[in-house]
């Protein structure tokens, strides 16, 4: 399929903005058609993935691969299959994330699955999810817990939506 939304051609200025002189990926590129809210997202993209997060990026990334699959974000997932490997994921953990049953996970990481799992189903979490969140993390912690899948979800929204192709370089589902 091709893409619904074609990606702007890269300026110099898109270069420098947005990956350092580098190759803007594809999903900046078609955000681009819309300047100030692709900046807005990623403001907020960047606060979640290094701007003095809360959560252990480990932690994080298994959120974000939850939300991708959940979503059937095969670009998202891709993407944050390269960043959770550099977290320490392994390609099995990786793989797990992508079923309908993720298995067993150690401690906070299996509420945090869960609590993807509950936000995706009925955009709220049962009392004993809420609990068990209110006794592993603090206040500020759980806001952003609870808004890390959200965000993940809006721009698999956009992703998919628009169409915006992988890069070549990117993996898609594992096997």
């Amino acid at each position: 399929m091709s893409p619904r939304l074609a990606p702007v051609p890269p300026d110099d200025r898109m270069r420098t903005d947005l990956q350092r002189g580098a190759e803007p990926l594809n999903i900046f590129r078609t955000l681009a058609h819309n300047p100030e809210l692709m900046h807005k997202a990623m403001s907020l993209g960047n606060r979640f993935l290094s701007e003095g997060n809360r959560l252990d990026p480990r932690a994080r990334e298994i959120m974000i691969l939850r939300s991708a699959w959940r979503t059937g974000s095969v670009y998202e997932f891709g993407h944050h299959t390269i960043i959770g490997r550099r977290t320490g994921l392994s390609e099995a953990e990786i793989a797990r994330l992508a079923r309908a049953d993720a298995g067993e996970w150690p401690g906070d990481e299996g509420l945090l699955v869960g609590v993807v799992d509950e936000l995706s189903t009925t955009d709220t979490l049962t009392e004993g999810t809420w609990e068990r969140l209110r006794a592993a993390f603090d206040e500020p912690t759980i806001v952003e817990i609870l808004l890390l899948p959200g965000f993940y979800r809006m721009l698999a929204g956009f992703l998919n939506a628009t169409g915006v192709e992988r890069e070549a370089d990117t993996p898609g589902w594992p096997e």
